[in-house]
Parts: C-alpha cells; sequence; structure tokens
C-alpha cells in the first residue's frame, strides 16, 4: 500500500497520511472514488480510518459522500481527504498559460466550473456535461461542508497543489435540506425570548460558511470591534458589499416581521452567544433584538466592552425605551455618517 500511495500522491502526501493512520491496517480503508457506492458497498461494518486519494473536486454529490463516510466511520474514526482549492486553482492556471492568454483561461474557467453550477438553467447543463467532475471548490465551502456532515477537522496542510485535510467524525450528519447557497440567505439567529429567528442578509461569504464559526474562533479568534480575524469565509464582493452595507439591506424584511426593531442589540447566532457569560445570555434573550446595535454608539474595542455596552443600552431601555433608543439611534447616526464607524 505504501508504493501505491507514494505512486498515486507522491511522498510528502503519503508522510502527511502515514503521520495519522496506519496505511496497511485492516481497519483502514483506502480508496480512489468520487462515488459514494464504493464507500458504502465495503463489507466490513466500520473503520477506524478512512482516505480518499481522489480529490473532493471530482464528487458530485459531496455531502452525500460526506455522509457515506460519516456512517462507515467508527466514533472518532479519522478521514483524510484532499481538495484543489480555488485559490490553488488559480495559481495553477495562471502559472500554466503565458500572460495575456492566462487571465482569460482563468476567467472561463472560474465561470464555467464556479459560476455556472450555482446559476438555475445553467445548473443542470453544466452537471449533465461534466457529470461534477473538477469543479471549482472555496477552502470556506469545502471545510464548512465537512463540518455539516459531522466531523471536525484535525490537521490542514498544503502539498503542492492539494490541500489535504484530517478530519475526525465527532457526530452524525446535520442532513441539511436547506443550506445558504444562492445570493441571499437566512441565517439561525436568537430573536426575542430566545426564539430562534431567520434573518436575511445577501451573502458575503461563501457556501457552507455559517458550520465554521467555532472553527475560526479557535483558530483565528476575534480583532478589535468583535469580529473574527482574519476570516477567510468572507469572499471578495461579499468584503465589498459590507463595507457599503449592502449586506444588511434585506434585515429590512425582518423589520416589516417585527422580528427585528431598528435599535438594539446585534441578533446573535448560537455559537457567538455562547461566548456570552450565562447569567448575561438570559438576560439579553429577554428583549427585541435590532438593526442599530449599541454598538456603533458607543464603538466598544473588544467582546468584554461590547457585552458592556450592551448591558448599559438594555439596563437603559428596560427604564426608558423610546428615550433610550432615540438617544442611541442618533449616537450611531453620528458615528457612522460623520466618524466612518465600521464594526470592523
Amino acid at each position: 500500500m505504501k508504493n501505491i500511495l507514494i505512486r498515486e500522491t507522491g511522498e510528502s502526501a503519503y508522510e502527511f497520511i502515514s503521520e495519522y493512520v496506519s496505511v496497511d491496517s485492516r481497519d483502514t480503508l483506502v480508496v480512489s472514488t468520487s462515488s459514494a457506492f464504493n464507500i458504502d458497498k465495503q463489507h466490513q461494518q466500520s473503520f477506524k480510518n478512512i482516505i480518499n486519494i481522489n480529490q473532493i473536486n471530482n464528487i458530485r454529490r459531496i455531502n452525500k459522500f460526506f455522509e457515506s463516510v460519516n456512517a462507515k466511520l467508527d466514533d472518532g474514526g479519522l478521514f483524510i481527504c484532499n481538495v484543489e482549492t480555488y485559490t490553488l486553482r488559480k495559481k495553477r492556471i495562471l502559472n500554466k498559460y503565458p500572460k495575456g492568454l492566462n487571465w482569460g483561461m482563468y476567467t472561463f474557467d472560474f465561470f464555467v466550473k464556479r459560476v455556472s453550477p450555482k446559476v438555475w438553467g445553467l445548473k443542470k447543463i453544466y452537471f449533465f456535461t461534466t457529470a461534477g467532475r473538477n469543479r471549482v471548490l472555496s477552502k470556506a465551502e469545502t471545510l464548512g461542508r465537512i463540518y455539516s456532515c459531522g466531523f471536525e477537522i484535525v490537521k490542514e496542510t498544503q502539498i503542492k497543489d492539494r490541500l489535504w485535510i484530517v478530519v475526525r467524525k465527532i457526530k452524525q450528519p446535520s442532513f441539511d435540506t436547506d443550506p445558504t447557497y444562492g445570493p441571499f440567505i437566512s441565517l439561525k439567529r436568537y430573536g426575542k425570548n430566545g426564539k430562534m429567528i431567520k434573518v436575511y442578509k445577501a451573502r458575503t461569504m461563501h457556501a457552507y460558511s455559517e458550520y465554521l464559526q467555532e472553527y475560526v474562533y479557535q483558530n483565528n479568534n476575534l480583532q478589535e470591534g468583535g469580529k473574527f480575524k482574519n476570516d477567510f469565509r468572507i469572499t471578495t464582493m461579499g468584503a465589498l458589499f459590507r463595507k457599503l452595507w449592502l449586506d444588511e439591506l434585506p434585515m429590512l424584511i425582518n423589520l416589516l416581521k417585527l422580528d427585528l426593531k431598528i435599535v438594539g442589540v446585534r441578533p446573535l447566532s448560537a455559537h457567538y452567544m455562547s461566548l456570552y457569560p450565562e447569567d448575561y445570555q438570559e438576560y439579553r434573550k429577554k428583549f427585541k433584538p435590532g438593526l442599530v446595535p449599541p454598538f456603533y454608539a458607543d464603538l466598544p474595542k473588544d467582546l468584554e466592552e461590547i457585552i458592556d455596552s450592551e448591558r448599559r443600552y438594555l439596563e437603559a431601555f428596560d427604564k426608558h425605551p423610546l428615550r433610550t433608543d432615540w438617544k442611541y439611534f442618533w449616537k450611531a447616526f453620528d458615528n457612522i455618517v460623520f466618524k466612518k464607524a465600521r464594526s470592523n
């Protein structure tokens, strides 16, 4: 098996794989496949480790494949896979063709194999002609899909033109039937009295990024303003949308649905809420969140200051609701319009 893996993946990839699993063990399944069938058909009931040396880009139904791997792995078992991310693909194409031609080839490749699989009408044509092989995947989407299917990341490393990933089975897949894939997304957030609401926004992150909040926090922590540092989940267009506040416009739907009010604390995800002190979490959940958070009035620097800012606002709002929101709205307006305040 060693010689086969070296021949197919290279010595560096083999050494990386062998750091985590014994490739010759009966409890290790080694395959090169893009089909979940070749995982499901294995007679052995389960394995401690599964290695797939075929790149994820060639798998048509990626989540179904990961779900099959999850079903065949023991709890705590390892799965090793690899992907050509779109940044590695871009580098490869630009280096492959002469200047002038290379950017044209890259743009064509990106449209055909990244954009068309997501566009209604073109999607069917793309999968009919390619069977889903060799599509463009971002790192964020790949890792997000992995997390959504019940795994956690153990290690990721670039070897030549591939990102190799070691993951551990920690739970059953989420079987998400409504992943956020289009230009507009709905995100589960805490509303008044702890009720989960769907908050609407324009997409600024790669698909499946919502599953990576804990991973990004563990690896990057928070920057000034309470946002994640070096957040690789944000797309180039998404960064522009955030700068111009365009991503927030769909939240007006939440305002009309009375899920949000104009001024109020941010509607938080379950993971971000878990970073708050438990006693404050319960207090915070009593109030309706808003479009304009007290952050823009006080401009806190870190999470502790953000919590203090929110607490002062909520305590004041509890006593004098209209007066408090009026005061915070105009203070935030001044900071945003004239002082160019931003959350990051």
